[in-house]
C-alpha cells in the first residue's frame, strides 16, 4: 500500500496526532482526532495518528496514516513510538491530544510527559481536552496524589510545548503562568454530520410518530441523570402527548431504570444507543426540544451540545463553572442556573408553549455553530501559526 506521504511536498511539516484512542475505539477524544486527522488530509496535508491497539503495522484510513501499538504510551511501548517516529520524514509536528486517564499508567503518565518534552527536533503541540484531576480538601489521598500528579503532567507538558491549544478557556487557570498567555482558545465541533437529508429527517419523524418529542443526547453518566430525570418526567407528566428520546451511550440502561421507577412512563420513554452517525443526527433533528443539563454548566468542551447547535435545535440547559460568557451573549441557548430544576421545567413549559420562540432559538444555535464552532473553524486554527 502506498503512503499517504507519497506525492506530498518533502520539505512541508508532516503531523503527528497522538492520542489515547482512536475508531473504532469509541469516545469523544477518538471522534474528534478522527474528524481533525481526515480534514487536514483533505486540505492536502501530510497526517499520521498514533494509537494503542492491535500492532498491525501503518495503515491508510481514509488518506490518514494510522500506527496503532499496545501500549503505546506507556514505558513499554516509548521505544517503539520513538523509533518509529524516526523513520517519518522531518520536519514534524507532534499534536498531543491531551487527557490525562487516555494514556495508562492510571492518570499519572510521567514518562509520557518526559518523553514529550525530551522531542526537541519536532514541533511540539498539545491539545487540552481535560488538564487535572479535581483537588478537593476531603478527598481520599489516592484522590489527592492524583489531583497533584496530573496538575504536574499539566505545568510539564505545557512547559515544553510550542504551542497550546484549549478546548475551554478555563483550562487556562491550571497553566503556568509563561504558558497561560499563550493558550489558544479551540472550541470542539460537533462529531456528528451538521446537516440532515430532508427525506431521512421526514422517515424518522414518520417511525416515531407524533410528540412534542423531547430529546436527550449523550454518554447518560449519573451526574447528568440526575438533574435529566427531575426535568423529564414532570414534563412527561403535565402532558399525555409528549414523549422523550434519550440518545447516545448508556441511553437504553438508563431509560430501562427510569421506567422501573416511573412506570406510567413506559410507553412514552424510548431510547437509542446503537445509531450510527447519521441516523442519531436525524433523530435529533426531529426532536422539538432537547434538554441538556450538565453538572459544570455547558461550555464548548460538550460535543453533545455541539450536536444540537450544528443542527440548528432549541437547546435548553444550565450554567456552572465552566460556562463560557458567549452562552448568555450570544442566545443560541436558553439557559437556567445550575441546581433549579423547577427553573428548567417553567422554561421548557414556556418553549414548548412557543414553536416562535424554539424556531427563534434554533436559528441563532445554527448561526453560532457556523461562526465559531464548525470544523472548518478548528482546522482555519489549526492552519493558521499562533499570534
Amino acid at each position: 500500500m502506498a503512503s499517504p506521504d507519497v506525492g506530498h511536498d518533502p520539505t512541508a511539516v508532516s503531523w503527528h496526532l497522538l492520542t489515547g484512542e482512536y475508531p473504532p475505539h469509541p469516545g469523544g477524544v477518538s471522534d474528534y482526532t478522527a474528524l481533525v486527522a481526515r480534514a487536514l488530509a483533505q486540505r492536502g496535508q501530510r497526517v499520521h495518528v498514533w494509537a494503542p491497539g492491535d500492532d498491525s503495522g501503518a495503515r491508510d484510513e481514509e488518506g490518514v496514516t494510522v500506527h496503532r501499538h499496545p501500549r503505546l504510551f506507556t514505558p513499554l511501548g516509548l521505544p517503539y513510538l520513538t523509533r518509529e517516529l524516526e523513520r517519518c520524514p522531518s520536519p514534524r509536528r507532534l499534536l498531543l491530544q491531551y487527557v490525562p486517564h487516555a494514556f495508562g499508567l492510571k492518570a499519572m503518565n510521567l514518562p509520557l510527559c518526559a518523553w514529550f518534552a525530551s522531542r526537541r527536533r519536532d514541533e511540539r503541540w498539545v491539545f487540552f481536552h481535560e488538564i487535572v484531576y479535581p483537588w478537593h480538601l476531603t478527598a481520599s489521598p489516592r484522590h489527592q496524589l492524583l489531583a497533584g500528579v496530573t496538575r504536574v503532567m499539566a505545568r510539564t507538558i505545557a512547559g515544553t510545548a510550542t504551542r497550546i491549544l484549549v478546548s475551554i478557556p478555563t483550562w487556562r487557570d491550571h497553566l503556568p503562568s509563561h504558558a497561560r498567555a499563550r493558550a489558544e482558545w479551540c472550541p470542539i465541533p460537533s462529531n456528528l454530520p451538521t446537516q440532515v437529508p430532508p427525506l431521512a429527517l421526514q422517515q424518522t419523524r414518520a417511525e416515531l410518530g407524533e410528540g412534542p418529542w423531547l430529546g436527550h443526547f449523550g454518554t447518560h453518566g449519573p451526574h447528568i441523570t440526575e438533574a435529566l430525570e427531575k426535568a423529564l418526567v414532570p414534563l412527561l407528566r403535565a402532558d399525555v402527548r409528549r414523549k422523550g428520546l434519550l440518545l447516545g451511550r448508556g441511553s437504553r440502561r438508563f431509560t430501562e431504570a427510569l421506567t422501573k421507577r416511573h412506570r406510567d412512563l413506559s410507553h412514552r420513554l424510548h431510547a437509542r444507543d446503537d445509531l450510527a452517525p447519521d441516523a442519531v443526527a436525524s433523530h435529533l433533528a426531529a426532536m422539538d426540544l432537547l434538554l441538556q443539563p450538565y453538572p459544570d454548566g455547558i461550555s464548548t468542551r460538550r460535543t453533545s451540545a455541539m450536536a444540537g447547535l450544528a443542527l440548528g435545535l432549541p437547546i435548553l440547559t444550565m450554567t456552572g463553572h465552566l460556562t463560557e460568557s458567549l452562552w448568555a451573549e450570544s442566545g443560541a441557548v436558553a439557559l437556567v442556573d445550575q441546581g433549579a430544576p423547577e427553573v428548567l421545567i417553567e422554561t421548557a413549559e414556556r418553549l414548548l408553549g412557543h414553536p416562535g420562540q424554539r424556531a427563534e432559538l434554533g436559528a441563532r444555535a445554527a448561526r453560532l455553530y457556523r461562526e465559531r464552532f464548525s470544523l472548518e473553524r478548528t482546522v482555519e486554527t489549526l492552519l493558521t501559526p499562533a499570534t
